[in-house]
Order: C-alpha cells, then sequence, then structure tokens
C-alpha cells in the first residue's frame, strides 16, 4: 500500500529525542522554546507558542482573541472539524464561508457577499478562520482587507503550510492577520507526533496563549493580584488548560525543521510530476494561485463524473484494492450529525459540497520514490481509462 502521507523519521530525529530523554528534562525544559524559537524565525514571526497539538493552538488562540459566549466564529466547511470545533469551546456560534472552486479554500467574494449581510442582520463575526487547504495559503490579501474593513479578527488555519508562501511571504509572517496556527501531526510537512503552534508578531496575544496553554498560571509580579510569597510563588490568573508541548515532541520538531526546504522541494517535483502525468485523464487537477508557494500538503484530485463510468465511491475503492492508499479531505463540516444539530444542512454550501463530491487526495510525501509516483499514476489510468 502506498499512503496518501507518511512521516519521515531519521537517525538525527532518533538521537534529538534520545538526547532529550537521557537529559533532565522532559517537559518544561529548553526544548520547547528553541523549537518555538525555530518556528518564529521560520516563519518571520516575532512570537511562536507550542501547543500538544493544532486543535489547542487553534483553542488558546481564540481565547486570547476574546471569542466567547454571543460571538461568532467563521471558517470553511471543508475543513477538519477542529477549525469549527474552537468556536464551541469558546462558548460562541459558529457559520460557514463556501469555498472557491478552484483554489478549495475561503472564497473572498462569498466572504464579503456575507459580511455585508451580517453588517446589516447585527451578525458579524469576531473572529474569522481561513484554512488554507492542501497547503496553498488562501487570498489572504483580500480576507485581510475585508476583515479590517468590518473589524474582525483573523486567524489563519496553517494545519497544511509550513514553509508555504503568498505573494513572497511566509505564512505565518501575519501581514494580513492576528495570529497563524500550523499542524505538526504525522502526516504534515514535519512532524512533532502530536503538536501545533500558534505564531504572532503581537507580544500581548502570546503572553495570553502561552497563559491559557498553562493553566492561565503566571509568576509575573506585575500580573498578580498582590505581592510574592516567595521565589515559589505563582497564580491563576485565569482558566487555561494543560496544552503544553513535551520536550521530546519539541527536539523531533527542530530536527525535523531542518528539512523543511528538501521535504518541500521534493512535494514540489512530485505534484509537477503528476501534473504533467495526469493531465489527459478525466480529472481536474490542482490550480495553483501564482502569488503562492504552496507546502503541498496534500495533491487532491477531483473526478469530472461525467466522463467516467464509475462513481466516486467506486473509484475510490477501486484504488485502494489497488494498493493506493488514497483518502478524503475533508468532509463538509456542516453535513456532520453534531453541526445539523445547529440548522445546517445539505446545499447551503454548494461548492464546498460539489468538491466533496468528486474529490481524493492521492499519495503525496516527501520520501515517495518516482516509482511509488508511477505507480500512482498508472493505477489512475487503469481506473479511470
Amino acid at each position: 500500500m502506498i499512503p496518501y502521507g507518511r512521516q519521515d523519521i531519521t537517525q538525527d530525529d532518533l538521537d534529538a529525542v534520545r538526547d532529550v530523554l537521557t537529559s533532565d528534562f522532559l517537559t518544561q525544559g529548553p526544548r520547547v522554546p528553541e523549537f518555538e524559537a525555530t518556528v518564529a524565525k521560520t516563519t518571520g514571526a516575532a512570537h511562536a507558542v507550542a501547543a500538544n497539538s493544532a486543535t489547542s493552538a487553534l483553542h488558546i488562540a481564540c481565547m486570547a482573541l476574546g471569542l466567547g459566549p454571543d460571538d461568532w466564529l467563521w471558517t470553511v466547511p471543508n475543513t477538519f472539524v477542529a477549525s469549527a470545533n474552537v468556536g464551541i469551546y469558546c462558548g460562541a456560534r459558529v457559520d460557514f464561508v463556501d469555498i472557491d472552486p478552484d483554489s478549495f479554500n475561503m472564497c473572498p467574494d462569498a466572504l464579503a457577499a456575507k459580511l455585508e449581510r451580517a453588517e446589516v442582520a447585527g451578525t458579524l463575526p469576531k473572529v474569522l478562520i481561513p484554512v488554507h487547504m492542501t497547503g496553498q495559503s488562501a487570498d489572504m490579501e483580500r480576507i485581510g482587507a475585508l476583515a479590517k474593513l468590518y473589524g474582525v479578527r483573523v486567524i489563519e488555519d496553517a494545519s497544511h503550510a509550513i514553509g508555504a508562501s503568498f505573494a513572497g511571504q511566509p505564512v505565518g509572517c501575519c501581514v494580513h492577520s492576528d495570529i497563524t496556527v500550523f499542524s505538526f501531526h504525522p502526516v504534515k510537512i514535519v512532524t512533532t507526533a502530536e503538536g501545533g503552534v500558534a505564531v504572532t508578531q503581537d507580544e500581548a496575544l502570546a503572553a495570553r496563549m502561552r497563559r491559557a496553554a498553562s493553566h492561565g498560571l503566571t509568576r509575573d509580579p506585575a500580573l498578580m493580584t498582590h505581592d510574592s510569597h516567595g521565589p515559589w510563588y505563582y497564580q491563576q490568573i485565569e482558566l487555561g488548560y494543560n496544552y503544553r508541548m513535551t520536550e521530546m515532541q519539541a527536539a523531533l520538531g527542530i530536527s525535523q525543521l531542518g528539512r523543511l526546504a528538501d521535504y518541500i522541494a521534493r512535494r514540489t517535483v512530485h505534484a509537477r510530476a503528476y501534473d504533467t502525468a495526469l493531465a489527459d485523464l478525466p480529472l481536474d487537477l490542482p490550480r495553483q494561485d501564482p502569488r503562492c508557494a504552496s507546502a503541498w500538503h496534500l495533491y487532491v484530485v477531483r473526478l469530472r463524473l461525467d466522463q467516467i463510468a464509475l462513481s466516486h465511491r467506486e473509484v475510490f475503492e477501486a484504488l485502494r484494492a489497488a494498493g493506493l492508499g488514497v483518502n478524503l479531505h475533508y468532509i463538509p463540516v456542516h453535513t456532520q450529525p453534531f453541526w445539523r444539530g445547529f440548522g445546517f444542512k445539505d446545499g447551503d454550501f454548494p461548492n464546498a459540497e460539489s468538491y466533496y463530491a468528486r474529490s481524493i487526495s492521492i499519495p503525496l510525501f516527501a520520501t515517495m520514490t518516482d516509482a511509488q509516483r508511477e505507480e500512482v499514476c498508472a493505477v489512475l489510468k487503469a481506473t479511470l481509462t
């Protein structure tokens, strides 16, 4: 089976983790701050806050922006459920903005129209979470300008996009947003096993996220309600969570980030080869915004169902049976049973639903060989023609 994605663990990674295991610190030692500094340097952000998952990082980002009851959070339907769930964690209400059918990202035109209606209705969102689907940045220039016009805070969900860029600037530099969140799950570009990071240019937001990820505690005398009792003293000044990253995860991440450019270069080679090899099949291939350099987390093909004899499911199952570990990213969030309970229904976001009805994520990972890629192409051709 050729998986759609997989991690690459080298001897350097093993040595980095082993060094931590034989050190004095397994948690709250020097590696996590080093990892945060490495991510900040990679993205051009002033501050980075590590967490035990990207979901946790999204949650503390929402908390730092003050999202709460009676507020609205908007995101896209074609994302992992965490992008929407974090709004519920904060007691907020959640809605969605349909996607652009070419980029699979939040559609700026749909966003503009929805914001205009929401302003009239008094339901403008407090937080907007565009998702950089497959590793390509959303149109952050237009999204950021609209958010600024309507007074909306922006969190970029860049779980797929570490190492990507938009308009010549790295995703995560937060030129058009308040906070950007990255994922380091094993199938992502680089991994810390589980793990996430929130980056920002705002020192106050970083401090709030750091407290939220560590029980709401502070040792800063300036934030305490009264004088310290001694060197051991801390205060809980707000509600927080135990979302901290371990030293082992951070050490793995530091080692992996040293290969980030090589990983993306190899993924790009495979993606370009797919563009050529699959061009004559009854597929719609990914379209790239010329302003973007994708991290190529995923390569998604869309079936031209009117040109093939098989259904979407039949093609998917045939590819699996032939040894390709294909997947589908993602089931539109608003169609999940939990979210239907909020009144969402089929037809609410037609572009996201059309995307789901004919998309398949085919294998793409940095250590995939040319022979494996050619096998993927051969199986696709045999299945579709």
